[in-house]
Parts: structure tokens; C-alpha cells; sequence
């Protein structure tokens, strides 16, 4: 099999953000251009960190006084599933159509029997192809 380099693969349209940037000005970049993570940088556009939807359940959950909002105000009600038997490909494609990183998985009676995730594919191909040793 032949090696398929980092470059052929990634991203080049990057959204950044500076250190300074303000929690609430991230979070409508995030939900304006669909994305998951802006990578923080200085002027010169070097690294400093990176900011994910991840990082924004830590804000919310530390925030003070707690908002008494429910999960249903918020939460996505037309979910894509599929069932145990889809194959792998049919589920990254899934994945990669509608731009997600969880898919559940779901029983003949729409009873949520597991999750399928970008992490779990991604280990997956990883298993495919053991690296080689240096």
C-alpha cells in the first residue's frame, strides 16, 4: 500500500483566532463556519494553542451562577443513524456527507444500541496499518 502523506489529506482553509479573542466571538465563529476548532496563533500566525467545541462543555459546565436551561433547547432532533450491520465505508460516508464526528447506532426499533465516532474510525484505519518501526 502506498504511504498517503499528511498534505494530500489536510485542511488548508484555517480559522484562527488570537489569544485575545473573546470566548463568545470563538463560539459564533465555530457555529458560523461549521467547524470544530479554531487553532490560536499570534501575529506572526505561529501556534499557540487550540481552541474545540470540546473546550466549550469545560465553559459551560464552570460557569457561574449556572444557567437553568435544558438540553432540549439546544439539542439536534433530526438525527442520521444506522443500524449495526451498516459496513464501515457506508458509515464514513455517512460521517463525511453530513460533516459529523458522532453517528448513533441503532437497533431495529430505533433503540440506541452504540455510537460510532471520527476517533473509532480513525482507530480503526490505524489498526489497518501498524506503523512501521524506525
Amino acid at each position: 500500500m502506498e504511504d498517503i502523506f499528511v498534505a494530500r489529506i489536510m485542511s488548508t482553509e484555517l480559522h484562527t483566532a488570537t489569544p485575545d479573542t473573546l470566548v463568545e466571538d470563538a463560539a459564533e465563529e465555530l457555529l458560523a463556519n461549521g467547524i470544530g476548532s479554531l487553532v490560536v496563533t499570534d501575529d506572526a500566525g505561529r501556534i499557540e494553542g487550540i481552541l474545540t467545541t470540546t473546550d466549550f462543555v469545560d465553559i459551560v459546565a464552570k460557569s457561574q451562577p449556572k444557567a437553568e436551561t435544558t438540553v432540549s433547547r439546544y439539542m439536534s432532533t433530526d438525527v442520521v443513524t444506522v443500524d449495526p450491520q451498516t459496513t464501515i465505508q457506508e458509515a464514513a460516508d455517512t460521517i463525511v456527507e453530513h460533516g459529523f464526528h458522532h453517528l448513533p447506532v441503532v437497533d431495529g426499533d430505533g433503540v440506541v444500541v452504540g455510537i460510532l465516532t471520527t476517533s473509532d474510525l480513525a482507530a480503526y484505519l490505524s489498526d489497518l496499518r501498524a506503523p512501521t518501526p524506525s
